[in-house]
């Protein structure tokens, strides 16, 4: 256990060495840093409880979720009714949480049960779903059908756009620059965002406010804005920019934003004013090439949450794939608009219900407070160990003081964030690395107490403590991988940089320690053993 190869020697230190330079660049200014190589870059980020920032709780409109499937299944209903030549009176309307359809005659009941049966889908897909259907429905009598969706479909519905929310509200934050935001799922319809280094929130909270619905439609040019009435397959909307101008736009979706590919903002060469230029994938442009084709001529509107950013007229068919909106935009107000195109629109509307802004000047508290908590801790650890076990104390020092550099040498690889209960964390590591040096150093002392000499004591101490070492942090590494995955915010943070320090810990502690002692071995040939 004692013998080492050379070039394994020289593997142990390299490693140690590369990990302990990781932790560099955590001691140079940002600036600096950005200087060098990009490999070179990775340092720790401190977190929101550390440097300060915003937190904000945000809530998905669930009465919009349920709106939104219950016309879904209003246009599923009228289409299978239609595509089953079955006939309809009153219209298909929606009432109590539940869509209605009354049938023109009474024979066409059990047809059209069954034709609306086949509108329900499994919840949750092909698997999983145990036969439960999206959609219960029923014969109310006298020709009405009523189509309820279930609350299991309800909460499977939910579910998913509070997913798509965390990812397109990640893509939004992202888009902004801030570095590593904390954005995750709390409760049955709440999103957690933390932004650390970011002291003004205004900003954050109206690009997720906004739900970034996009469309391209056509402006009806047979109806007047000021007409009291407005065709049934169009409708009235606003211009975004003040002051609000009448647009009578028909419903139908020419191109949606969600086949757009890209969005930037920009100049124009001849005006000189922001704009914002777009691009659509293959389906898009294929469609706005035939929509743009047909309408030679006519204006069409380019709308943004119900509201006409822009109105121009074609000129000509697009077929690139490729435009640009203007609008009396900002520099700001484009730069955020193809924000919220690339991003994608949300789901559902997200309503901030609680925000608070954590200060630097309270962060530098935490982080003061950390370090006093962790010096106080090492040193008390170290004295003990010089105390208790003398030269081999030193020997473990230097292998927990090697620990410590691999703990954030690793964690800056990672670019992880590190959170006041991630330096809890940290301190714990510390102990736990003792502990293992304990281990191994009492199991040298019961083979010396046994009669052995003091290189065959030292060679089974190690030997002997391996399995209880493993032992003890394997249940310990699986008790952080569960507060991982389980826990959520500061919890995940403390859960790493334990998980972290065990990894290191079992290297240094055994394989670090035991090359030291080795090493001092081979020098000095000892008779007996300082311990």
């Amino acid at each position: 256990m004692l013998y080492f190869t050379r070039w394994r020697a020289l593997g142990i230190i390299l490693t140690a060495l590369v990990v302990c330079l990781c932790a560099v660049p955590n001691f140079f200014p940002e600036a600096q840093v950005k200087t060098w190589p990009a490999w070179a870059q990775r340092r720790l980020v401190l977190g929101l409880d550390l440097q300060g920032g915003s937190y904000l709780l945000l809530e998905v409109d669930a009465n919009y979720v349920k709106k939104e499937k219950l016309e879904q299944v209003r246009d599923d209903t009228r289409k299978a009714l239609r595509d089953a030549r079955i006939g309809f009176t009153g219209g298909i309307t929606i009432r109590n949480d539940a869509v209605e359809a009354r049938i023109a005659k009474e024979a066409d009941v059990p047809a059209a049960l069954t034709k609306l049966r086949e509108v329900a889908q499994p919840i949750g897909g092909l698997l999983g779903s145990g036969g439960q259907r999206d959609v219960d429905v029923t014969d109310a009598g006298g020709g009405l059908i009523r189509l309820t969706v279930s609350q299991p479909a309800m909460i499977e519905r939910m579910r998913k756009t509070i997913e798509q929310s965390i990812q397109i509200v990640e893509r939004r934050v992202n888009e902004l620059g801030t570095v590593e935001p904390l954005i995750q799922r709390q409760g049955t319809d709440r999103i957690l965002v933390q932004v650390p280094g970011l002291q003004d929130p205004t900003h954050l909270k109206e690009l997720l406010g906004k739900t970034a619905k996009m469309e391209f439609r056509m402006v009806d040019t047979t109806a007047s804005p000021d007409q009291a009435t407005v065709p049934a397959d169009s409708e009235r909307l606003v211009s975004a920019s003040p002051p609000p101008v009448p647009y009578i736009v028909k419903k139908q979706v020419l191109v949606s934003g969600s086949e757009l590919s890209d969005a930037q903002p920009g100049f124009d060469q001849r005006t000189g004013e922001a704009i914002v230029s777009f691009k659509f994938n293959t389906s898009g442009a294929r469609k706005f090439a035939q929509a743009t084709a047909d309408n030679v001529g006519q204006p069409f509107a380019i709308v943004l949450d119900n509201k006409v950013i822009s109105a121009p007229v074609i000129r000509e068919p697009i077929t690139g794939g490729q435009g640009q909106i203007s609008g009396s935009f900002t520099v700001q107000s484009a730069n955020d608009l193809a924000i919220l195109m690339r991003a994608g629109a949300l789901p559902a509307p997200l309503t901030v219900v609680e925000e608070r802004t954590v200060g630097p000047g309270l962060g530098q508290d935490s982080i003061e407070k950390g370090e006093l908590a962790a010096y106080v801790g090492s040193i008390l650890v170290i004295v003990f160990m010089l105390i208790t076990y003398r030269l081999f104390g030193v020997f473990a020092n230097m292998a927990v003081a090697i620990n410590v550099a691999m703990i954030f040498g690793l964690l800056s690889l990672l670019n992880a964030t590190l959170t006041l209960p991630g330096i809890a964390g940290i301190v714990l590591t510390v102990g736990i690395a003792v502990d293992s040096n304990v281990l191994i150093y009492e199991r040298i002392r019961e083979e010396l107490r046994g009669g052995r000499n003091a290189i065959s004591a030292i060679d089974a101490g190690f030997k002997r403590a391996l399995a209880t070492i493993l032992d003890s942090n394997i249940t310990t590494f699986i008790a952080a991988a569960v507060l991982f995955y389980i826990g959520t915010g500061p919890v995940r943070g403390f859960a790493v940089t334990l998980g972290i320090g065990i990894i290191t810990t079992v290297f240094t502690a055994f394989t670090l320690t035991r090359l030291i002692v080795a090493a001092w071995v081979r020098w000095k040939r000892p008779q007996t053993v300082p311990i």
